[in-house]
């Protein structure tokens, strides 16, 4: 059974950094895209950031582009998301995700977990 169980977040002010890890089961993992999506208040799944299954390549969307970095260990089978320099507008339950085998770039998860919640404020 696929288990992705993120954790890292919490409460943090605007400029600082944050890091989310993401420990996954029950899936060959490195045969697997994965990624970050997140859901702010009143607004749909926005995806922020996928890596390849060797962890050499990575996309990123324009809002996070720069600030965010997205990394994956094989050997442990978890993701990473670095957040620097943090904004109000990041808030959002963020979730790790996996897209299927053989997946492009383009293509959308098909599981994730249950979320960790960032909040920044002052």
């Amino acid at each position: 059974q696929v288990q992705l169980v993120e954790s890292g977040g919490g409460l943090v002010s605007p400029g600082r950094s944050l890091t989310l890890l993401c420990e996954t089961s029950g899936f060959t993992f490195g045969n697997h895209r994965m990624a970050w999506v997140r859901q702010a208040p009143q607004k749909g799944l926005e995806w922020i950031a996928k890596v390849s299954t060797d962890g050499f390549a990575s996309k990123y969307s324009d809002s996070v582009r720069g600030r965010f970095t997205i990394s994956r260990d094989n050997v442990k089978k978890t993701i990473s998301l670095r957040m620097n320099n943090i904004q109000p507008e990041d808030t959002a339950v963020y979730y790790c995700a996996k897209l299927p085998y053989g997946a492009t770039w383009t293509d959308d998860p098909e599981n994730r977990g249950p979320g960790t919640q960032v909040t920044v404020s002052s």
